[in-house]
């Protein structure tokens, strides 16, 4: 059964910094785009990085530009998202998705596979 299982949330500080792990289980990673997004109370799900499965090409939204870095091991079938300089507005459910291509999407219908999320919260 193909799954991914975020972890690496938790409550951290305004400024402070916080490592998501996204792990694959029933699949490579290795031909797989893998993005991440984050669902913050009460707002829509939106797209905060990606990674190409070469990991060739990454991208990010414009309020974290500086901040996060997203990288990936296929050997360890596992994808990073670095997040520094923490903010309360990073306050959020964040999800890592695979897309079933090597290149980077920007929307959620372009994701095949889903994890369950990982809460981060950012307050002092």
């Amino acid at each position: 059964q193909l799954q991914l299982v975020e972890s690496g949330g938790g409550l951290v500080q305004p400024g402070g910094s916080l490592r998501l792990s996204c792990a694959a289980s029933g699949f490579a990673l290795d031909h797989y785009a893998i993005g991440w997004f984050r669902r913050a109370p009460g707002k829509e799900r939106e797209g905060v990085s990606c990674i190409s499965s070469s990991a060739g090409s990454t991208n990010y939204i414009d309020s974290v530009k500086g901040r996060f870095a997203i990288t990936r091991d296929n050997a360890k079938k596992t994808v990073y998202l670095q997040m520094n300089s923490l903010k309360p507005e990073d306050t959020a459910v964040y999800y890592c998705a695979a897309r079933i291509t090597t290149m980077c999407g920007d929307l959620e219908d372009e994701y095949d596979y889903w994890g369950q999320g990982t809460q981060v919260t950012v307050s002092s």
